[in-house]
């Protein structure tokens, strides 16, 4: 293979985002994780595999930062999930604390790759990662809108009985309960979803949405959601290695966009070998543009908690 893609973190969201990439075959995989064993073991497991489902891929699990080294793709999963009795910030300052240090092993050993944060609080990660690896802003992207929007298209999908294929949809801002379904653009199969849908009935579909991780979590009990966390970054993944240059919902840096300056938002960026090619504007309506800017606001707020005890 002439493509390699690490995954740092070998938990659910990253070891299924791993057999995810090696089971399409497109590159080689290397899982790094902290806990001895954990990648190496899972990985030996995916690489096991390869006969069956017809990979030639190479799938490595370790501890070495250096088996990373040339990677076109680098995906951030590692972090802490928030526990019970967690403050917000008590969540913000650890991962912080983990993804200076995940970058500033990554960004050295493989300085032309694509940055890809998972990590939450998703935006304020992003932006330390572009922070401590210096790198240009075009190639530190995160995975947000993506999931979002997957999910609002998919309870769409089981409202009207439509395929999933049929809509077309964006959910924008930061990924949490500030995040923006733009109900005003969202189509099925080219109708407004506003004739379709009554608006008290809509809202709670778009309730839903923003609630879509916890609903997840409170029926597992103890974990969060992986399956359509781990497709949403291979979706982007391939975007990148194929330089396919689709336009995506992604978390960016924007400067000036929508009005909004110097912090990472969810929005539709072209998404190539280069990383964000792109930042695209389109209409918002004033109550989504105003909800936006709020959900940035959001952002900038972690923002500043980040570099008062950087």
């Amino acid at each position: 293979m002439d493509k390699k893609v690490t995954i740092v973190g070998a938990g659910n969201v990253g070891a299924t985002a791993a057999q995810r990439v090696f089971d399409k075959g497109f590159a080689d995989v290397v899982l790094v994780d902290i806990v001895d064993g954990l990648a190496a073991g899972k990985a030996l497991d995916m690489l096991e595999s390869g006969p069956v489902i017809g990979s030639d891929a190479s799938v490595i699990g370790t501890q070495d930062y250096e088996l990373t080294a040339g990677s076109d793709v680098v995906v951030i999963t590692s972090g802490i999930a928030r526990k019970p009795g967690m403050s917000r910030d008590d969540l913000l300052l650890t991962n912080m604390k983990i993804i200076s240090s995940v970058v500033s092993e990554v960004a050295p050993r493989s300085p032309e790759a694509i940055i890809l944060v998972v990590t939450n609080p998703l935006d304020a990660m992003a932006q330390k990662a572009l922070e401590v690896s210096n790198f240009k802003k075009e190639k530190v992207v995160g995975m947000a809108g993506i999931l979002d929007t997957a999910r609002f298209s998919a309870f769409l999908s089981e409202e009207l009985n439509v395929s999933v294929e049929s809509i077309e949809a964006y959910v924008l801002g930061g990924h949490g309960d500030t995040m923006v379904p733009v109900v005003g653009s969202t189509t099925i199969g080219g109708i407004s979803v506003s004739e379709l849908i009554d608006k008290d009935r809509l809202e709670e579909i778009v309730q839903r949405t923003r609630d879509g991780g916890a609903e997840i979590v409170n029926l597992l009990k103890t974990g969060s959601a992986f399956y359509a966390p781990s497709a949403a970054i291979v979706q982007m993944v391939e975007s990148i290695i194929f330089d396919k240059k689709q336009i995506l919902p992604c978390t960016a840096l924007l400067e000036g966009e929508y009005g909004i300056n110097g912090l990472f938002v969810g929005v539709p960026v072209k998404l190539g070998a280069s990383g964000i090619e792109e930042i695209i504007e389109f209409s918002l309506t004033a109550s989504e543009l105003e909800a936006l800017k709020a959900s940035a606001a959001s952002v900038e707020e972690l923002v500043k908690i980040m570099e008062s005890n950087s």
